[in-house]
């Protein structure tokens, strides 16, 4: 995720961390060197571009536009979600490490702390197609053959919840009270998948893409004739707008990478490990995540 103040007007005409100029780049080069084509075809043969009318292309970038602004708010919607999930979980962390206080025994609390922050490891690296087993493993022991590895860590807290409130150690309120922790970070694993493994319909993608390049590269006949050699400046910034709003929303979809512009999950994990460590006891801490380059991980 970017963090940075808000760019001067040198920062805004120049800056590249962050952008999306990169990622569209070589697109919007490739374009605009054809707009040149056309612009120097059109000087040599006018009589082509004669009939050329430019309306048609004013109600397509209309339409394309609105159509473009209703999928890039649909993809906001998946990272705004996202964030809103991974926030829940700090939330739930943070009780159920205040509500594990009233144990005395040290070392069952710090087990189910550390199921906690083996819980969030897991969740981040299922999202992120990683190693599940390896990223739990440093923080609490699994059994790398189930099928859902971060669950089954919520599974083993309700159970260990179950022996301590059968045992007599806490109450059943105090139990309750537990286990509706365990049901909400089940709830924001469901939700975090659902985000994972539902992407935006594909052929609604698929027409977006191909309507945009279809517009870039026919816009320059219908600019040739009236601009001249404007045209290639012209068209560079219309595919620099539709390229980028186009890459924009494929980085938004899938909130849980390693983007520049997605969740920064690392981050997250390490403000959970190094409150569940201080909630332990612990002096020496990890530090926490600061943006490197104004890119926060």
């Amino acid at each position: 995720m970017i963090v940075r103040p808000k760019p001067n007007l040198l920062g805004i005409l120049f800056s590249l961390k962050g952008s999306i100029a990169k990622r569209i780049a070589w697109r919007s080069l490739m374009v605009t060197l054809l707009a040149s084509v056309i612009v120097l075809v059109e000087t040599l043969h006018p009589a082509y571009f004669s009939k050329v009318n430019a309306t048609p292309f004013t109600l397509l970038g209309l339409s394309l536009s609105i159509f473009m602004s209703f999928r890039n708010n649909a993809c906001y919607d998946r990272w705004w979600e996202g964030r809103k999930q991974l926030g829940q979980m700090i939330i739930e962390v943070r009780s159920l490490i205040r509500e594990t206080q009233v144990l005395g025994d040290t070392v069952e609390r710090a087990g189910l702390l550390r199921g906690l922050c083996g819980f969030a490891h897991g969740l981040i690296a299922h999202l992120r197609h990683e190693d599940e087993a390896r990223a739990i493993t440093p923080w609490i022991a699994v059994q790398a053959s189930h099928p859902n590895l971060p669950d089954s860590v919520l599974q083993r807290l309700g159970a260990r919840f179950s022996t301590l409130v059968s045992q007599g150690v806490i109450s059943e309120w105090r139990y309750t009270q537990l286990e509706t922790r365990l049901v909400s970070l089940s709830q924001v694993q469901a939700s975090c998948e659902r985000i994972k493994t539902t992407p935006l319909p594909f052929p609604y993608t698929l027409l977006l893409h191909r309507t945009i390049y279809l517009f870039c590269i026919l816009l320059p006949f219908a600019m040739a004739e009236p601009l001249g050699w404007l045209t290639p400046v012209f068209t560079a910034i219309v595919s620099y707008t539709f390229f980028g709003l186009d890459a924009i929303g494929d980085e938004l979809e899938d909130p849980f990478g390693f983007d520049e512009n997605d969740l920064p999950c690392d981050a997250i994990l390490r403000t959970l490990e190094r409150e569940i460590l201080a909630a332990l006891g612990e002096d020496e801490l990890p530090p926490a995540l600061e943006p490197l380059d104004f890119v926060l991980t």
